[in-house]
């Protein structure tokens, strides 16, 4: 039975020709400077985002927690969307590593600048000075939404007049772009700091770059020493991730189209609801009306359709390079049967 993995678009395979440059790589140790693919990538992400300075990091958690080390003091607030990935999927990273704590700002992982101002604390002595707003652009949790870039302009430049550092994880920003028709430049243009991911949609096994200014970039090189992240001979991630910017990017137009196809089909199932203006890139939330989710992730897995859950009843389909179209619409259909079957036998139907 072929087997249809969506439950995340990081659980592609590197590409013949991904392997081929891993292997081809020059390298060089990193923590001397001295790893000539490391430092082609640093700075070519770095001209992408018109930031000073790039540091490559093992991962998007990671990137986002130097962030906030750099731009915050223990006792600090940070303001992000609801449902924010360093809020929910960072295991506590923010309070455990940064001493920070979180207000939450908007509905559905967007926000705009009155409601970042309503979300910041007074100043006052006996309250946590509000230091920093993050931004996610995609919104994983909200299902792969695209910030808007006319209202992410807003937010940054309330935050500015506030007092406020800005940071972006980006983790799928290059959704984003290819979504929007915006460079990436653009969407970067009004964050002190951004964190992008390789191995979501690029293709890459790992890896990660935190963008910046020179000074703040310094301070983060010392903290990543610090947490364990500096690496030695990682031109050879550094390839992978090279080869994903070359080959894998504009491709993701496809992933998109994949998933506004899979939602149109599983929009029709009865027992499932799919808010299809939603679909903006390659997430698809499914919000299911009475089966149980875990129900239907089993159900589904039988039929060879691997899927997640992002909330109680909602599933979460994500498309990437390792499913064609033929095989997304394949999965769809499965799943659509899946959920009417599990929704009749819920007492639903």
């Amino acid at each position: 039975m072929t087997v249809v993995d969506l439950r995340s678009d990081t659980v592609t395979r590197p590409s013949e020709g991904m392997r081929r440059a891993l292997a081809a790589a020059e390298v060089g140790d990193d923590i001397y400077g001295e790893d000539p693919t490391v430092r082609a990538l640093e700075e070519r992400v770095a001209a992408l985002l018109g930031k000073e300075r790039a540091l490559l990091v093992p991962s998007g958690t990671f990137g986002n927690q130097l962030a906030l080390m750099c731009q915050t003091r223990r006792g600090d607030e940070i303001v992000v969307g609801e449902g924010a990935h360093s809020a929910w999927f960072e295991s506590g990273a923010a309070g455990a590593l940064s001493g920070v704590q979180i207000a939450v700002a908007g509905h559905g992982g967007l926000f705009d600048a009155d409601e970042l101002e309503r979300a910041i604390k007074p100043d006052a002595f006996y309250v946590p000075r509000t230091s920093l707003v993050v931004i996610e652009n995609t919104h994983n949790r909200a299902g792969g939404r695209v910030f808007p870039l006319p209202l992410m302009r807003a937010v940054c430049e309330r935050a500015r007049r506030l007092g406020l550092g800005v940071h972006l994880d980006g983790a799928r920003l290059w959704n984003a772009s290819v979504a929007s028709g915006e460079p990436l430049a653009a969407l970067a243009e009004g964050a002190d700091t951004v964190s992008v991911c390789f191995s979501k949609g690029l293709g890459a096994p790992v890896g990660s770059v935190l963008a910046g200014p020179a000074e703040t970039l310094q301070l983060a090189l010392r903290y990543r020493r610090m947490l364990g992240g500096a690496m030695r001979q990682a031109g050879v991630l550094a390839a992978a991730a090279l080869y994903g910017l070359d080959h894998n990017l504009e491709r993701l137009a496809e992933d998109h189209a994949n998933a506004r196809a899979l939602a149109l089909v599983v929009a029709g199932a009865h027992g499932a609801r799919v808010v299809l203006e939603q679909v903006e890139t390659n997430i698809v939330n499914i919000e299911l009306e009475a089966a149980s989710e875990a129900h239907v992730i089993e159900q589904a897995r039988a039929e060879g359709v691997l899927l997640g859950s992002i909330a109680p009843k909602t599933l979460r389909a994500v498309t990437h390079l390792d499913v064609g179209a033929a095989a997304c619409r394949s999965a769809a259909e499965k799943l659509a049967r899946v959920i009417e079957r599990v929704h009749r036998s819920s007492g639903s139907g």
